[in-house]
């Protein structure tokens, strides 16, 4: 039993190999899944002795993560750790979370805004943090921080169907409903010119399920 670092990763071949090699320092159970990459993603993980699920095509964020929590869970992990593949998570974090998971079935990273945050995602944030709080109750600084961790028991009853971005919103609304002890952490975030994660339109589809009243 031990502690997985679970990369979801799609058409990163410059940046993955940072990503593990940093993740490495802290863990000897890293699972990267390609989720479907048209470049070398796949071949440059493979390289650095991880193991490496990889999809046919593409599927999206959520689909990814789940692909890598089933294989680690089914492989001994009992809790894990997931970050982007993109640099935005420094793998030094990783220590935190463990820590954190001691006490706590789910730990959430709150990302420090930093100036280089782009300006859209500062006002998006905001706005489907207050509306995941007006609509369920969950009232959490960064709603859409990627940087996570939870342990066997917490996946086992806030197992998602989103297969997009909307991925770490469904689970902070089952483990709301469940009541899974949960806590926060402070982490450092880098955005580069080339950030690739949640657009505009991913944060509308966001708000656009939470009033619906929909978890998919």
């Amino acid at each position: 039993m031990g502690c997985f670092v679970i990369i979801p990763a799609y058409n990163e071949q410059e940046s993955i190999g940072k990503v593990i090699n940093g993740a490495k320092e802290y863990s000897e159970n890293i699972i990267v899944v390609d989720d479907g990459s048209k470049d070398n993603t796949y071949e440059n993980a493979n390289s650095l002795g991880v193991t490496v699920l990889k999809h046919g095509v593409n599927l999206g964020k959520g689909a990814a993560l789940k692909t890598g929590c089933e294989y680690a869970f089914q492989n001994g992990a009992d809790k894990v750790i997931v970050m982007d593949a993109d640099t935005q998570h420094d793998p030094k974090e990783i220590p935190k979370f463990m820590e954190a998971m001691e006490n706590n079935d789910l730990v959430l990273g709150i990302r420090k805004v930093p100036d280089s945050m782009p300006l859209v995602l500062k006002f998006g944030n905001k706005f489907i943090n207050q509306t995941l709080g007006l609509l369920h109750g969950i009232k959490v600084q960064d709603s859409q921080c990627g940087y996570r961790a939870f342990t066997i028991n917490a996946y086992n009853q806030m197992i998602w169907d989103a297969t997009d971005y909307y991925v770490e919103t469904e689970m902070l609304i089952k483990a709301g409903k469940k009541g899974i002890k949960y806590t926060t952490i402070p982490i450092e975030t880098i955005y580069s010119n080339k950030y690739k994660g949640t657009t505009v339109l991913d944060g509308v589809k966001i708000v656009m399920k939470m009033v619906g009243g929909k978890v998919f």
